[in-house]
C-alpha cells in the first residue's frame, strides 16, 4: 500500500515538474492538459485523475512556490501577534503593488489571470483562493486573536478570516488599477500609497492606532512585499 501511495505522489511531481515546463515555455493560454501530459509520457486520463484541470495544476503549482519561499515560510512560521498581523498586512501590499508597477512581468500575467477568472467560469480564482486560505489563513486569524486578546485591535464580526479577504481584495483592486501602462488611476508616491494603504487596512480589520504607530514604522522596503502572498495573484 505505501509503494502505491508512493507511485502515485512521485507520478503527482512528475506531472508537476512537466506542467511547470509547459507553463514557462507557452504560457497558461498556451498550454492545455494534452500537452503537459504528453511532456510527462502519460496520458491525459491518467493526469486527470491526479488534477481535473489545468486551472488546478497552475494554483498547485504557485501554492508549492510560495512553500518553498524561504522569507514567505518564515513569516508563516512567526509566533500569531500583533507584529506577525502588521507583517502580513504590509508584505501583502508590497507584493501587489510591486506586480502593479511592472517590474515582474509573469506575476502581473497571473494578475490578470486571476482577474480573468473572476470574469469566466471563476474556477482559477476559486482555486487560488483555496490555496491562499490555506497557507496564510490560520496565520491570519490567530494574530487577529492574539491582538485583540492583547488590546491592539478590536473584534470585527465574527469571522476573523473574511477580514484577510477584503484585505486581499483591497489591495487587487488598487494593483489592476495600476496594471495597464497608462494607469488607469494614479495614486502619487508608491512609498506613501503603501503606507496609506497598509493604515486603511489595519484601520479597517480594527487594530487601534496605538498599535498601528507602534508596529508600522518606517519607511517600507521597496521589497517588503517580494515573497509574500505570491500567491494571490
Amino acid at each position: 500500500m505505501s509503494t502505491l501511495r508512493m507511485t502515485g505522489d512521485l507520478r503527482r511531481q512528475l506531472i508537476l515538474s512537466a506542467a511547470k515546463r509547459c507553463f514557462a515555455r507557452n504560457g497558461f493560454a498556451g498550454t492545455t492538459t494534452k500537452s503537459v501530459a504528453a511532456a510527462a509520457a502519460i496520458s491525459e486520463g491518467l493526469l486527470f485523475k491526479h488534477f481535473p484541470s489545468k486551472a488546478a495544476l497552475y494554483a498547485e503549482i504557485l501554492a508549492e512556490e510560495c512553500e518553498a519561499d524561504p522569507d514567505f515560510a518564515h513569516l508563516l512560521g512567526q509566533e500569531p501577534s500583533t507584529a506577525t498581523l502588521v507583517e502580513l498586512v504590509k508584505g501583502m501590499v508590497g507584493h501587489f503593488m510591486e506586480v502593479s508597477d511592472g517590474s515582474d512581468q509573469e506575476e502581473a500575467q497571473r494578475l490578470r489571470l486571476m482577474t480573468t477568472s473572476h470574469l469566466d467560469d471563476g474556477e482559477f480564482a476559486r482555486l487560488l483562493y483555496d490555496k491562499i486560505g490555506g497557507l496564510i489563513g490560520p496565520v491570519f486569524t490567530a494574530s487577529i486573536e492574539s491582538a485583540v486578546a492583547a488590546g491592539d485591535a478590536a473584534r470585527i464580526g465574527s469571522d476573523p478570516l473574511n477580514l484577510f479577504w477584503f484585505a486581499h481584495h483591497t489591495v487587487l483592486m488598487s494593483a489592476l488599477t495600476r496594471l495597464p501602462a497608462v494607469p488607469c488611476l494614479s495614486y502619487g508616491n508608491a512609498a506613501d500609497l503603501e503606507r496609506q494603504l497598509c493604515q486603511f487596512i489595519l484601520r479597517g480589520i480594527g487594530l487601534t492606532e496605538a498599535a498601528i504607530a507602534s508596529h508600522l514604522d518606517g519607511e517600507l522596503s521597496p521589497n517588503s512585499g517580494q515573497s509574500v502572498a505570491a500567491e494571490s495573484a
